[in-house]
């Protein structure tokens, strides 16, 4: 069987359904979008150009034609997943259609934040991460997955509390949760990824609780950062009610959560030992919870999120 995996891969997450794929004895592929750059300087210049009077990202062409040229390549495939369709263009859907009998696309954004009603017509089927999304539109209810092995509970971590997301409106949010568990004598450390100048509209003096960086952080290193903390901040975006790949990794690390995501309680693997969920007034937000131990999970129930168990559902391997 032949399957390509295409999407944008900022976070490198990706990469794992077509590594678990393989396992599985699948020829499988992965066409990497975000991995595109301009050739020269020249070509960068001119893209800045065409954006500022054309209205035209030549780079966003690129990146679309990318995918032709590697389909090309590749042939016929059994079957293509596209992760967050909305980055390509209604065109090029048309085009990459012709190469499978199964199209799919896996939506791990709100149509609310991440609009592609007007592309989904194209896809034989649509999952999606966002249970508001699955009860509109009648899609496929997916979380995302658990891609590391399971860990033993590690003991003695760094930080009481550990956070990392990219700078958007949540570092209110997140500031305000530092402020409270201070007061409680537990310490954290949040790394957010961003403009590093936005740190002197939020903090008047240097914080070394609080890292700044404008590059991500590379993806092997996710894990050993969740490592340094007994619990981990999952703070979710407006209009958005699907888990982040943060749930999982705690799932595989056995770390506690602190969540504002209400949904999190509809799940199997839901335990109020190990997941607070905040009231809006943080009121519920007390010491006791991170001086308690996680409980572990049943297997069948840990298994159901795993990476395996994800792509024998998406890709009809059962």
């Amino acid at each position: 069987m032949k399957i390509t995996v295409i999407s944008y891969d900022f976070w490198q997450y990706d990469e794992h359904i077509v590594d678990e794929l393989r396992k599985l004895g699948v020829d499988a592929h992965h066409i990497n979008i975000g991995a595109y750059t301009h050739k020269n300087t020249a070509a960068k210049v001119q893209n800045a150009l065409s954006k500022a009077f054309l209205n035209k990202n030549l780079k966003n062409i690129g990146r679309q034609n990318l995918i032709l040229t590697e389909l090309k390549k590749l042939g016929k495939q059994d079957q293509i997943l596209v992760i967050n369709p909305e980055s390509i263009a209604a065109e090029y859907h048309e085009e990459i259609r012709k190469f499978t009998p199964r199209y799919i696309a896996y939506l791990y954004d709100s149509l609310a934040r991440c609009p592609a009603e007007h592309l989904l017509h194209f896809f034989d089927k649509v999952f999606s991460f966002d249970k508001t999304d699955v009860k509109n539109h009648g899609y496929q209810l997916i979380t995302n997955y658990n891609y590391l092995p399971e860990i033993s509970v590690q003991e003695n971590p760094k930080f009481d509390l550990v956070y990392l997301a990219s700078f958007d409106e949540r570092i209110t949010l997140a500031k305000d949760i530092a402020e409270k568990i201070s007061v409680f004598n537990k310490t954290y450390h949040y790394l957010i990824v961003g403009n590093s100048s936005w740190k002197k509209k939020y903090f008047g003096s240097k914080n070394p609780n609080w890292s700044f960086t404008s590059k991500r952080l590379n993806h092997e290193n996710i894990p050993k950062f969740y490592s340094e903390g007994k619990v981990i901040l999952d703070l979710v975006r407006k209009n958005q009610d699907g888990l982040s790949f943060r749930i999982f990794e705690a799932m595989a690390l056995k770390k506690k959560i602190i969540t504002n995501n209400d949904t999190i309680k509809d799940y199997t693997f839901y335990k109020p030992e190990n997941i607070l969920i905040l009231n809006a007034d943080f009121s519920n937000l007390n010491k006791s919870f991170f001086e308690t131990d996680y409980q572990e999970l049943k297997p069948e129930i840990y298994n159901e999120y795993t990476l395996k168990n994800w792509v024998e559902i998406v890709f009809n391997l059962k």
